[in-house]
């Protein structure tokens, strides 16, 4: 089972960067609150791997699964409604859902699904993202079991370009950067 991604204190995190100046997408840094725009830790040892083909259920009810998305680029992210950090990104990935023209799905990990994840999303009143469901937790299975969040770029192919695990400004400089890799 996929466990949250909690933030260590700010004094504790070996690796976090301390001038933004010096960060790179590749480290793992301290919260946005300190001007550093990243807080996850980037992971490129899956690029190339195919999209898992696991099955969900999508926002009509149906399942679905990530073949739904192919021929363009799309960022998944998995995530739960008892995960903070899931919580605090989520009106990001909607700016970036709406700005970029990107799809992002959104698959909860929540196990009591529709009864968590339904009230949270009419609450924040999202405009681009769209509440996909998996309670068995079978696409965290498929991709290892993340922590949570986990968030993982694939380009059009349907193949992973990174995952970054932890939370993530993704409107900052860093994030848009790393979008663009979309292609």
């Amino acid at each position: 089972m996929a466990g949250c991604d909690k933030r260590s204190p700010a004094t504790g995190q070996a690796n976090q960067a301390t001038d933004a100046s010096v960060a790179t997408p590749d480290e793992a840094v301290a919260p946005p609150d300190n001007g550093v725009d990243t807080i996850g830790k980037l992971d490129r040892s899956h690029k190339g791997e195919p999209a898992p083909t696991v099955a969900f259920t999508g926002p009509d009810g149906a399942k679905t699964s990530l073949a739904a998305f192919a021929d363009q680029p799309f960022l998944l992210n998995l995530w739960a409604t008892w995960c903070g950090p899931c919580k605090v990104e989520m009106p990001a990935l909607d700016t970036i859902a709406g700005e970029h023209k990107l799809p992002v799905v959104t698959v909860s990990q929540d196990m009591d699904g529709a009864k968590a994840v339904a009230p949270y999303f009419a609450a924040k009143k999202f405009k681009a993202l769209k509440p996909y469901l998996d309670p068995a937790l079978g696409m965290s299975t498929a991709l290892g079991n993340p922590s949570l969040p986990t968030t993982i770029l694939y380009d059009a192919d349907g193949h992973e370009v990174w995952r970054m695990t932890g939370g993530m400004d993704w409107t900052s400089p860093t994030a848009r950067a790393l979008l663009a890799e979309a292609g």
